[in-house]
């Protein structure tokens, strides 16, 4: 209030300081009426409004041409943050787009500067808008292990509302690791670590638990939202997800019991989203393994530049079912936590015009046109033992 007042003395001309007291007051009170009425809009708009979020994964092969894509389609849309859900390059072997800007690069050398060359060239162009990194199995191709992950994307495992939840959660909690949480307007955001086969691990197991079971009784969240890298067990791309070794299907399972069971008990919302398979399904746990009432909202959006693969052989299930494209998710969060998920596609005209002068039209097209794999994704199998650990 003393703020307004002040503008309004400084913005009142000098002229009608020299008139009558009671003309000053009238064009004080207007002043302080407008500014009042101003500050109630402005506050009564914020209330109740849909927010957005974009979400992609796997962005080996071409993600430093069509993450610049997707950076300014996100910018358009004015998400409040871009979620990678891991994957950022090859490590194995040489990414095509990278070949294509160093020649004559050895695989040292590559390795070496691969994950530079993600932050430069993928996230970069992102800008002012907040960036959160859940970790892939080709981050932990060797060379590289947790640790040098952790060293490489501190700055982004450690951001100021990351680390404030982190110590919120537990004052004595100093450690970064690659799964964490965040709570933005009602929604508890959840990135998990299932990168390599010994996950889910007992220590982010029981981590996992503890904000599950916080998100249950906090009045002020209404949704949660898991985001990682493969899908869990028993999903349509069953084939290339956590069904790929023991330890995965038993914890993944687990992990979905667990947020059936929060859904069905709290009535809050719940979604699961995923990349890992590169082409995009909805409906991703819509499978005979699990009965109707057992099923939780799921994408995969493995699309942020991979070599695309082929759709599993049966997939009725979803509604969209897609591969041999690129984009993005663009998640609309309503006034009580509800999320609608849009599929955003990046085309080859998207690209910028910089991306396309480094790494030449010529690349850029086979990004697009050429960048395909023969590799079919397998359906779920389902038994017994899938179906009752999804239901206890």
């Amino acid at each position: 209030m003393f703020n307004a007042i002040t503008v309004c003395m400084q913005s009142t001309p000098r002229f009608f300081h020299k008139t009558r007291l009671t003309v000053i007051v009238i064009l004080f009170i207007l002043c302080i009426a407008q500014t009042l009425f101003a500050q109630n809009h402005a506050s009564s708009g914020s209330q109740g409004e849909v927010w957005h979020f974009a979400v992609s994964g796997d962005s080996r092969n071409c993600g430093d041409i069509v993450m610049p894509a997707i950076a300014v389609g996100v910018q358009k849309d004015k998400v409040s943050f871009y979620w990678h859900l891991g994957d950022y390059r090859a490590i194995y072997t040489f990414d095509e787009d990278y070949l294509q800007a160093n020649p004559a690069t050895t695989i040292q050398d590559y390795q070496t500067n691969a994950w530079p060359d993600f932050i430069t060239h993928q996230l970069k162009p992102f800008g002012d808008i907040p960036v959160f990194l859940a970790i892939g199995n080709h981050e932990l191709i060797t060379p590289n292990t947790r640790g040098s992950y952790i060293q490489q994307f501190a700055d982004w495992l450690d951001e100021p509302v990351l680390r404030k939840q982190r110590l919120d959660d537990n004052p004595a909690d100093h450690l970064l690791k690659t799964y964490y949480h965040w709570v933005d307007r009602g929604v508890d955001f959840i990135t998990l670590d299932n990168a390599s086969a010994d996950m889910f691990d007992t220590n982010q197991m029981t981590w996992f638990s503890n904000v599950l079971k916080a998100a249950a009784t906090d009045p002020a969240v209404h949704t949660v939202v898991l985001g990682m890298h493969a899908a869990l067990p028993d999903s349509l791309s069953a084939g290339h997800s956590m069904n790929d070794s023991p330890q995965e299907q038993v914890s993944g399972r687990l992990v979905y019991a667990q947020l059936v069971q929060f859904r069905n008990t709290t009535k809050k919302n719940v979604y699961v989203l995923a990349s890992h398979s590169h082409y995009v399904m909805n409906n991703l746990y819509a499978t005979a393994c699990r009965a109707p009432d057992e099923v939780l909202t799921g994408w995969l959006v493995g699309s942020a530049g991979a070599v695309r693969y082929r759709l599993p052989p049966e997939h009725s299930g979803a509604t969209l079912a897609v591969t041999d494209v690129y984009g993005y998710l663009l998640a609309a969060v309503g006034p009580e936590g509800t999320i609608t998920f849009e599929f955003k596609p990046v085309d080859e005209k998207d690209v910028p015009a910089s991306v396309v002068t480094q790494f030449t039209q010529g690349r850029v097209h086979w990004c697009f046109a050429e960048n395909k794999s023969t590799y079919m994704v397998a359906g779920p199998v389902c038994s017994q033992t899938a179906s009752s650990s999804a239901t206890h």
